[in-house]
């Protein structure tokens, strides 16, 4: 029996423009393997997938603070500290801000998530041989057991993010050199480590029987059993509206009034739709930019022009995929860069389809004070071009939205029943008491 019509006879005075969806259930999952599963854990919170030994994962995808860093925008190589703590380092201080707000890690190995990151940059894409389309294009390796993985281990090549600046260490030194892939690339020297600590040359024999049979590690195999993690320990599919999905009477009256606004009159399941609350489509809804945009080092914008990076086409400007809501009370900062910390004012700007960028102010967002080269709001003509992000929202199709303060406070009781236990107890494995590599772990 499917669960919409049951819940459609539990409320008959509800009327819904779009379709609630139906729940998720393991068939959304993949299959669990608790030895990949339990070293995959290992190799999240291991600092030994950085170039410089002293960022992991879970630095900038903590549970503490809903798998994301508690920032506007994270700082990743020249940190100090844990997600709103997190300071600059004084002897090696980084060179900007990372350029977008840290995602969260919830549902990310279901099969409905098909896009990742907020300008779809790794996608699914049958066409490809590898059957992800990547910025590596036609360079990528094959072995990725699914699209997370295929993303899991990007940020290893990032200098701002786990690399580090090229001169400090040997991984670093080959991501500048463009030296990615291949025996002698940045890819194969980070296996290479994790292949010479004898704890996990015994778990990867456990976890895969071609390693057992003697086939060296590979980045790859790091890189799915990282996922295979996310997949299980991230999974959050009990909330109070799973529960209302699944034919319970789980939320409140404000709570349930919100969810008619939500599939309603408001709107917003057009674009959050699903059980993931996400099309995993792209659409420019005028958020506020801050922070030192996606420019390249000799660029002196800062401008993030989202899936065009991408697609090269000037309709996708400013356009961003839109981001599951699930615990999404538990995951601030808000938005593509992170500029709202607070949700209900993330709400209202993102209704207003960037009619308040002008009066926007960087004392709502989370940034750590920082030497910048560039600052975190620019002028109008010359930084974040706030009339180009305005006038690309306006140009999108989307129904007129004008809510009032009850509705707003009704919206808000919705979200909160996104909120998963699970989440809020950090996910199901919580955090391991030492990694192979001896380094610390972050708590």
């Amino acid at each position: 029996m499917r669960f919409l019509p049951l819940i459609l006879l539990c409320l008959p005075t509800a009327i819904y423009a779009q379709a609630l969806p139906e729940p998720l259930t393991d068939a959304d999952f993949p299959k669990a393997n608790m030895e990949e599963i339990a070293l995959g854990q290992l190799l999240f919170w291991d600092a030994e997938l950085s170039g410089n030994r002293n960022i992991s994962c879970a630095s900038c995808h903590h549970p503490r603070f809903g798998t994301s860093d508690g920032l506007s925008l994270g700082i990743g190589e020249g940190g100090l500290g844990l997600g709103p703590d997190r300071r600059p380092n004084p002897d090696n201080p980084p060179e900007q801000r990372i350029p977008r707000n840290a995602p969260a890690l919830w549902n990310v190995g279901a099969a409905g998530f098909t896009v990742l990151f907020a300008d779809g940059r790794i996608e699914v894409d049958h066409n490809r041989p590898t059957g992800f389309r990547t910025p590596l294009e036609d360079e990528m390796v094959q072995g990725f057991n699914s699209l997370l993985s295929a993303q899991t281990m990007f940020p290893v090549l990032s200098q701002d993010e786990m690399a580090g600046h090229y001169s400090e260490n040997e991984i670093a030194a080959l991501v500048r050199t463009g030296r990615l892939t291949g025996s002698d690339g940045a890819w194969a020297a980070i296996a290479a480590r994790i292949d010479a600590i004898q704890e996990y040359q015994a778990r990867f024999r456990q976890a895969y029987a071609e390693i057992s049979g003697g086939r060296e590690i590979n980045f790859t195999d790091i890189s799915n059993a990282i996922a295979a993690y996310m997949a299980f320990d991230f999974r959050s599919d009990t909330s109070p509206f799973d529960a209302f999905l699944r034919g319970e009477d789980s939320l409140d009256a404000d709570a349930r009034a919100g969810l008619e606004l939500f599939y309603g009159d408001a709107g917003c399941s057009t674009c959050h739709s699903g059980p993931l609350l996400s099309d995993m489509s792209f659409h420019a809804m005028g958020d506020v930019q801050i922070g030192p945009g996606k420019a390249e080092r000799f660029e002196t914008h800062q401008r993030d022009t989202g899936r065009m990076r991408v697609t090269n086409r000037a309709e996708d400007a400013y356009a961003f995929r839109t981001p599951s809501l699930r615990n999404v009370t538990l995951t601030a900062p808000y938005g593509h860069s992170g500029a709202f910390a607070d949700l209900e004012a993330y709400l209202r700007s993102h209704i207003a389809r960037g009619g308040q960028i002008a009066d926007y102010d960087t004392t709502e967002a989370i940034l750590p004070e920082m030497t910048l080269s560039k600052p975190d709001l620019a002028p109008d003509a010359a930084g974040a071009d706030f009339a180009g992000i305005y006038a690309a929202a306006q140009s999108m199709p989307a129904q007129e939205v004008e809510l009032e303060d009850r509705e707003i406070k009704q919206l808000m009781a919705f979200l909160k029943s996104l909120e998963d236990p699970i989440a809020r107890s950090g996910g199901r494995l919580g955090i391991p008491e030492k990694v192979p590599s001896g380094l610390p772990v972050e708590r």
